[in-house]
């Protein structure tokens, strides 16, 4: 089997990821406006939190790709961290430091 490689994906799996995590963001959103935080007509959020979402998801399925984990274990962790957005982001660079501060003197 080929070494994993960004270029030796398809585009089908690139896809799938983007619309589970855009869809993730997108359900954050609507929890953000049953709770009264922000309001239908904010598009700025919305696209922020597709932007965010898309990206932590993004993340996500190349960790879980680099990891060997399951196909389907994989789809569920990237539509988590769509919906989880920001706190994803944050979550992964706290999890970055921790490692690189063990690696370096």
């Amino acid at each position: 089997m080929p070494e994993k490689d960004l270029n030796n994906y398809v585009a089908l799996p690139y896809l799938w990821v983007l619309f589970l995590s855009i869809w993730g963001g997108v359900v954050s959103f609507a929890g953000k406006v049953r709770r009264g935080e922000t309001r239908w007509l904010n598009i700025m959020e919305l696209v922020g939190e597709i932007f965010t979402s898309g990206f932590a998801g993004a993340m996500t399925f190349l960790i879980c790709e680099a990891t060997g984990m399951n196909q389907l274990l994989s789809a569920c962790m990237v539509g988590i961290a769509g919906h989880m957005g920001a706190r994803t982001i944050f979550m992964l660079e706290k999890m970055l430091e921790k490692k690189l501060n063990d690696k370096l003197p």
